[in-house]
């Protein structure tokens, strides 16, 4: 007698992984603060991109400041790790603060990476804060490459594995990169995208002008606009203020969030006299010093965001005065997508927590930046 046998067989379809977000943002809080939320730290997020280079990682930063045992301290070292296995690292930072924070830059050069100087020619600076990683993704956002960005301070910004913001993010670095070498210049036009950079005469083809976009962001809100930056320089320029106002008019809620060093003499006139506008509130925020001491140019907050009617948004490298958007290398993030901007609004709702309203008729004291 024969018998037969029937196997069955389960086939199971393995469950697909989770798409990457196309942009997703990326926090420092400050220790020894409520303000760490369920975004990732930028800290572990740059760690983990830059272990994942596999040909290149291109930088470009104000400048570079590490020390002991902090968190940058892994990064750097990533980075040589990265040399050392072969990958092209290339650091661009800006001219004028070379000679503040040398020791950095010449231990990655030690390392085989190749450093450059950018002297952009136009009195500003390179102030924009990113790095890409084998042209397939990037980190751009408010945190300078400096252990104190990592640790102590408010900062956001966001990990890009969008293809278009990454090729024009790439083309600003081969414009910058060249320009510093004195070599000629890309002639590449951008693909569309979310990417925006400053300053206004040194943006490459396809890429929009920061400034235009913000103002018609605002001038587009219908109930409510909330800006957190480390400082606003009211009064001595108007192109945004103009728009804020004009938003604060026809009765939008206009809400400022800027750092307390705002209390420094340059900034807080201004700043008294447009808390005077109907529907515009402004507060300083005070992150509170360490417990292990004083620490200069640190517990401050950085971050630089806009977020209109809870659903759009834009965040950023520039603060809120002329030079960021005419003279100097700044970026920013055109934000369209809802579940981002609802992130960008509970951000800034958190950091109310240090805010105070600004008084009009207050004598405020500037508080300890430097040693």
């Amino acid at each position: 007698m024969r018998f037969a046998f029937v196997v069955l067989v389960a086939c199971v379809t393995p469950h697909r992984a989770a798409r990457a977000p196309a942009i997703e943002l990326v926090e420092t809080a400050p220790i020894e603060t409520t303000l760490d939320s369920e975004l990732p730290d930028a800290y572990t997020v740059w760690l983990d991109m830059i272990r994942g280079a596999n040909h290149t990682i291109e930088l470009g930063q104000f400048y570079a400041s590490n020390a002991a045992n902090s968190r940058l301290e892994p990064i750097v070292a990533a980075l040589e790790a990265a040399s050392h296995r072969g990958v092209q690292v290339r650091f661009l930072a800006e001219h004028s603060f070379v000679s503040t924070y040398p020791d950095t830059l010449a231990r990655l050069a030690t390392a085989g990476a190749t450093v450059r100087h950018l002297d952009l020619g136009t009195g500003g600076i390179l102030h924009a804060k990113y790095m890409i990683i084998d042209g397939r993704e990037a980190f751009l956002g408010s945190q300078n490459f400096d252990w104190r960005a990592l640790e102590h301070n408010l900062e956001l910004g966001a990990r890009i594995r969008d293809g278009a913001i990454v090729r024009a993010l790439s083309l600003i670095f081969a414009a910058d990169w060249a320009h510093a070498g004195g070599e000629p210049m890309p002639t590449t036009r951008a693909p569309p995208s979310r990417l925006l950079a400053s300053p206004r005469d040194h943006v490459p083809a396809g890429i929009a002008w920061d400034l235009p976009a913000l103002v018609a962001l605002i001038d587009g809100a219908r109930h409510t606009i909330h800006v957190q930056l480390l400082t606003y320089l009211a009064g001595d320029w108007t192109e945004l203020e103009a728009a804020l106002v004009r938003a604060a008019k026809r009765g939008v809620d206009v809400e400022l969030l800027v750092a307390d060093w705002a209390k420094r003499a340059k900034t807080v006139a201004g700043l008294q006299q447009l808390a005077r506008t109907p529907h515009l509130a402004i507060s300083f925020v005070t992150i509170p010093q360490w417990s292990g001491g004083f620490i200069p140019y640190a517990r401050v907050a950085h971050a630089k965001l806009l977020v209109v009617d809870g659903v759009r948004g834009w965040l950023g490298t520039s603060n809120w005065e002329r030079e960021y958007f005419y003279e100097s290398r700044n970026l920013g993030l055109a934000i369209d997508d809802a579940a981002i901007a609802r992130q960008l609004e509970r951000f800034f709702a958190a950091t109310r927590r240090y805010a105070t309203r600004v008084d009009p008729d207050a004598t405020y004291q500037p508080p300890r930046i430097a040693e």
